[in-house]
């Protein structure tokens, strides 16, 4: 872990009760789906919920069962409650909880701004500065490192 990380990360939120057997309709806020994989374990308002099984649904909404979770009362009380999840570890990744209040600067040393904020955008996320400029994920230069994000970016990006 190359910069201070959150202890719990928000994975997703239950949305509703599915079928009548205890399983339950997840919005995944996260872009991993392992994150829902068998025997995972998810902090629920302080209860830990482990996953027995998962499914995709569609887009971003998964069908989840959860050990212990044998009834559509038992789903019907996990409705709107936020999932959290520790961080992942995984080599050559940018973390948004990393990014968000990191420092960044060119490859020559000019402190371009702050990151306040990661917008999705299909051709590549965008970091968004406390100016409101955007700068292209893909122009991030290795991990952050002690809150700082190396940039290259084309020449004239910032005049």
């Amino acid at each position: 872990m190359t910069a201070a990380r959150r202890a719990r990360l928000e994975v997703g939120t239950v949305v509703r009760p599915h079928g009548l057997k205890g399983d339950v309709v997840v919005r995944l806020v996260s872009n991993l789906d392992d994150r829902l994989a068998p025997g995972a374990r998810l902090d629920a308002a302080g209860a830990e919920l482990v996953v027995a099984s998962a499914r995709p649904l569609q887009k971003d909404r998964h069908v989840v069962h959860f050990e212990g979770c044998a009834s559509v009362e038992d789903a019907e009380a996990l409705r709107g409650t936020v999932l959290f999840g520790a961080p992942l570890e995984r080599e050559g990744v940018l973390w948004v909880d990393e990014l968000v209040g990191a420092r960044m600067v060119a490859t020559d040393g000019t402190e371009i701004g702050e990151i306040v904020a990661v917008e999705a955008n299909p051709a590549s996320d965008l970091l968004v500065l406390a100016d409101g400029a955007l700068v292209p994920a893909r122009f991030v230069v290795g991990d952050v490192v002690d809150g700082v994000v190396v940039v290259e970016v084309p020449e004239g990006l910032f005049e």
